[in-house]
């Protein structure tokens, strides 16, 4: 059996001029970078007719060391449109450095529904990263120099609340004391890093409606406090302009190909458990103006990325999802219901419908909640008994959900015509009444609680008291009216994550609470949630390597 990485490899590319023309775009409506990537004039796209396309959720359980394929089960569902004569884009997050270099590896689908090039998407691809970091750290600096060169704005070093980001799980950088030395070298604080995905640049970034309110948004960023408590502005130290300098050429979507020859749009990054989850508006945008449907995904589980996608990718972007697609595995499901990972291929009827209360709740919060129409789709491995496969059919079936038997990873677009046709019969036939699950006008803590009893299910929640002294700041400055962005554990539909399944009874513990601004909504950490990560005792950035001809390997 061929690896992701081979199959990748042996993959004939087409020329990124075909693959924009299959959407209608002129060869001048690129900015080349290389054969096969390629950065889209967004002026160009948006002057084409609109398709005024479709868009199609696809989203997860709670991911288990198991895996379940949600961004395979997005391409081949893309590849299995097309097949269908139907004009079909995808648009998906870029990899982040810290977990290709962790624990997870490369991030551009698996088998035979993969977007390429896989290296080059998995590395460096067009540099959008490394512009976002550039643009939060030149931030990081202005302030820094604002305090040494005289503090005119009289911030407190002791609430600046502005840190350095790296895009690499670098655990050593989470606390760390800045400007040591003579007093040449800086006022001395403490300080710390994040991971650029977790940077309010990246979600700014990535919530853009172009350059204009790029930079209005950069501007409208808090950065610190003043000794009097006052809110300070990136605009106050006049930062937006040189950052939006650094970000005008990655605000533009990147086009890139699946195997078989469908559009990708790749753009964006942030975490789920941590931000909000969701690639660009712009490069969904783009997909729905010149594709039939867009399939987009969103990160992690329905209970992270697809109720970030809602509440704030949908609302601040004024955004309506025609359907949502529910990845699952049988494998998963059993680990859910209590079997080891080692056990996960032998036949556990038992355990599959102790664990299906997981995607049941998923089911309900996306179709009753949300408002959705709903497809299950079960990524199909060998090991999958007909037995189990008929209680994840009967179960779903009982709460309203049609199941899809995908096989992407082994047949491409072939192994999803099925769900393709599925997730079309969904959208003609049945009703589409989005909501969400709290209003605007509720408060904070309001909107934190709607979050936590009617998605992840939980009894209560708990506030510390720095993040209800936060809260209540936060309200009195008039920031109430934003969405909330929940920063939990992706593992559990709870903040602890070693309770699986569908918790019940638990409290929901809310120790921090952060504003961002600039992208729009209020950061909740729940439980022991941090923002940088760290590497595993194995990571794996041990196994990856390239040879003398410059073929890279173990990134898959």
């Amino acid at each position: 059996m061929n690896t992701d990485a081979e199959i990748a490899r042996a993959a004939t590319m087409r020329p990124i001029d075909e693959i924009a023309a299959a959407l209608d775009l002129p060869a001048d409506a690129l900015e080349h970078y290389g054969k096969y990537k390629a950065k889209l004039d967004t002026a160009a796209v948006f002057s084409r007719p609109s398709r005024q396309g479709k868009l199609i959720l696809v989203t997860a359980i709670n991911p288990t060391p198991a895996g379940e394929g949600k961004t395979t089960v997005t391409i081949g569902l893309a590849d299995a449109l097309n097949r269908l004569g139907k004009r079909a884009a995808v648009a998906m997050r870029e990899p982040s450095l810290g977990p290709v270099f962790g624990i997870k590896g490369g991030a551009a689908g698996g088998g035979y529904a993969q977007v390429v090039p896989m290296e080059d998407i998995n590395l460096h691809f067009t540099g959008d990263f490394h512009a976002i970091g550039a643009a939060n750290n030149l931030l990081a600096a202005l302030l820094d120099n604002h305090i040494h060169q005289g503090n005119a704005l009289n911030i407190d070093p002791k609430r600046v609340l502005w840190r350095r980001v790296v895009d690499m799980n670098d655990r050593q950088l989470r606390h760390i004391v800045s400007g040591l030395g003579k007093p040449a070298d800086g006022v001395m604080r403490e300080d710390g890093f994040d991971i650029t995905v977790a940077s309010e640049v990246m979600a700014v970034f990535c919530l853009a409606n172009g350059l204009a309110d790029l930079k209005q948004r950069l501007g409208d960023m808090v950065v610190a406090y003043t000794r009097s408590g006052e809110p300070v502005y990136a605009r106050d130290l006049n930062a937006q302009g040189a950052m939006a300098a650094l970000l005008k050429d990655a605000l533009k979507p990147n086009l890139v190909q699946t195997l078989e020859g469908t559009p990708a749009l790749v753009h964006g990054g942030p975490f789920a458990n941590i931000a909000h989850g969701c690639n660009s508006v712009t490069a969904t945008r783009a997909a729905l103006h010149l594709a039939d449907f867009a399939v987009t995904e969103a990160g992690f589980g329905a209970d992270l990325g697809a109720e970030k996608f809602c509440h704030i990718k949908c609302r601040l972007a004024d955004l309506r999802p025609d359907a949502a697609v529910i990845v699952a595995t049988v494998r998963a499901l059993k680990y859910n219901g209590g079997v080891a990972k080692t056990e996960l291929n032998t036949e556990n009827v038992a355990a599959v419908q102790a664990g299906l209360p997981n995607l049941l709740k998923h089911i309900d919060n996306m179709k009753n909640l949300f408002g959705l129409p709903v497809v299950v789709a079960i990524n199909r491995f060998h090991s999958d008994s007909d037995a189990e496969l008929a209680a994840v059919r009967q179960a779903c079936a009982e709460h309203g959900a049609e199941v899809s038997l995908t096989e992407v990873w082994a047949h491409g677009g072939a192994g999803g015509e099925d769900l393709a046709r599925k997730v079309l019969s969904a959208i003609e036939n049945q009703p589409n009444q989005f909501a969400y699950a709290y209003d605007l006008a509720d408060s904070l803590s309001e909107k934190i609680r709607a979050v936590a009893q009617k998605v992840y299910g939980a009894a209560d929640v708990a506030f510390s008291a720095e993040a209800t002294a936060e809260l209540e700041r936060l309200q009195q400055l008039g920031f109430g009216k934003l969405p909330v962005c929940m920063a939990k554990t992706q593992y559990s539909l709870s903040d602890n994550a070693a309770l699986l399944g569908c918790p019940q009874g638990f409290v929901l513990n809310v120790r921090g609470v952060t504003l961002a601004n600039g992208a729009g909504f209020v950061v909740v950490l729940c439980g022991n949630m941090m923002r940088m990560p760290g590497l595993p005792k194995s990571p794996a950035a041990e196994r990856i390597d390239v040879d003398e001809n410059g073929v890279i390997s173990g990134l898959f």
